[in-house]
């Protein structure tokens, strides 16, 4: 990765990713306990286990506070297990002006904590380097869903698993795709002709976005056939070793992007300064424009999409096998060498038990890596649920793909947003995909 991109990509991928986990984790606190671990490493505990995460630990005398789900199922473990769990946070005061990626690599490497919560990029980075344990042996890994496993193994291991599987769909109004009587688009074909009927028919921005989540459009036409064509290693390997170009994959989506901007049918302008849902929400949810995107646990938040003056309906991103979900998932790993690490083992074996993971995805209404969790959606999420459930995707981040897809993509459509033209984006995607080959 190049310099530029090393530094944009840092913050890049922990406001994506490691965000959207804040979000649906952290718990409520008092604004005096921020950056404060409320289990003392001086408490007197046989067993003790480390976990550096972006959260703190919920006080549980508190009046008045929610409790999150990882919390709960913390809880579980700790009174199952007779161990204390001791919360590290990135909130701490020395670690404020290091992004999170940069601490959690420099902890893990000096094998400092026993459990680590992950973004995509650092999973992938650690695994390389050998400091992840391979989580395969756990007995919990075996009910994981191939999402999971896919998305987390590097060279050969299991180094990472999710509480949960964080899906990205298109956010429709419903109602105005009935006014104008349009099926749900299904192909990008079929997306850019829904777009030319709501423009004639004075909806000047049919697509609002932002700066972090159009590279899904650029995933789903990427990689449809590559995850769902049944020679799925075949050709990340291919792509690993540089006989395959990661241009050539994505080329169908950027000149989609291209386009889009061309027609008008997204504000290039406005979606290279607007941020997730507080740019662009404010129009979909006052029905002035018929076509957002989100994440999963939108569709589930008041403060989000969870409450519209219309028919809501999340679908897939448009790919030349229909709808498309884009999934991207942080992960718990284990430092190979950690100090506690028999008793990390167990924690991390009883969190991802179907018995809390139940717990934890019926908390916050997502979608569960074990096979054997299934939550009621609402029915707005219904049709990206069925393709989950039907194990068909697209993978936004792959630790076992060298060259790390969410960030490198998302600041490179950002490029494009900026005036740069596709020839020049792949080119950036070309010369990354170089390096990764070196390393």
């Amino acid at each position: 990765m190049g310099t530029y991109f090393k530094q944009m990509f840092r913050r890049t991928i922990a406001a994506c990713l490691t965000g959207v986990i804040i979000c649906t984790m952290a718990a409520c606190g008092e604004n005096g306990k921020k950056g404060k671990n409320l289990v003392s490493s001086d408490e007197k505990n046989e067993k003790i286990v480390n976990l550096f995460g972006p959260m703190e630990k919920s006080d549980p005398n508190a009046k008045n506070v929610a409790r999150s789900a990882f919390d709960l199922t913390v809880i579980q473990a700790e009174e199952e297990l007779g161990v204390s769990v001791e919360y590290r946070t990135y909130t701490a005061e020395n670690y404020q002006e290091k992004t999170y990626d940069e601490v959690i690599l420099n902890r893990a490497r000096n094998n400092m904590d026993d459990l680590y919560l992950l973004n995509p990029d650092t999973i992938q980075v650690l695994g390389s380097e050998g400091k992840l344990l391979d989580l395969s042996e756990l007995e919990s890994a075996k009910n994981l869903r191939d999402v999971v496993k896919t998305a987390n193994v590097v060279d050969g291991k299991l180094v990472a698993i999710p509480q949960e599987v964080v899906a990205h769909g298109l956010f429709i109004n419903k109602d105005m795709f009935d006014k104008y009587k349009l099926e749900l688009p299904e192909t990008p074909e079929d997306f850019l002709e829904c777009c030319k009927v709501f423009q004639e028919n004075g909806i000047k921005t049919p697509v609002g976005a932002n700066r972090w989540w159009l590279e899904n459009f650029v995933f789903a036409q990427a990689y449809a056939d590559l995850y769902n064509g049944g020679n799925t290693q075949a050709e990340i390997d291919a792509l690993n070793k540089g006989e395959s170009k990661y241009s050539d994959y994505m080329r169908a989506g950027f000149e989609f992007l291209q386009t889009l901007i061309d027609k008008g049918y997204i504000d290039a302008k406005k979606a290279y300064t607007y941020e997730a849902i507080d740019g662009e929400g404010g129009d979909f949810l006052a029905q002035k424009t018929p076509i957002v995107m989100a994440y999963w646990g939108a569709a589930n938040t008041d403060t989000a999409y969870g409450n519209p003056e219309f028919e809501l309906q999340v679908i897939g991103f448009p790919s030349s096998r229909g709808h498309m979900p884009v999934v991207s998932m942080t992960g718990y790993g284990i430092g190979v060498n950690a100090e506690h690490l028999e008793d990390a083992k167990a924690v991390l074996n009883s969190v991802l038990s179907d018995e809390s993971l139940q717990l934890y995805s019926e908390t916050n209404k997502v979608i569960s890596p074990s096979k054997n969790v299934e939550v009621n959606c609402i029915p707005a999420l219904k049709p990206l649920n069925d393709k989950i459930k039907e194990n068909t995707y697209v993978l936004g981040s792959n630790a076992g793909m060298k060259l790390e897809q969410w960030g490198n993509t998302c600041l490179i459509v950002r490029e494009l947003l900026n005036g740069a033209s596709v020839e020049e984006c792949l080119a950036k995607l070309d010369k990354l995909q170089e390096e990764s080959l070196k390393k």
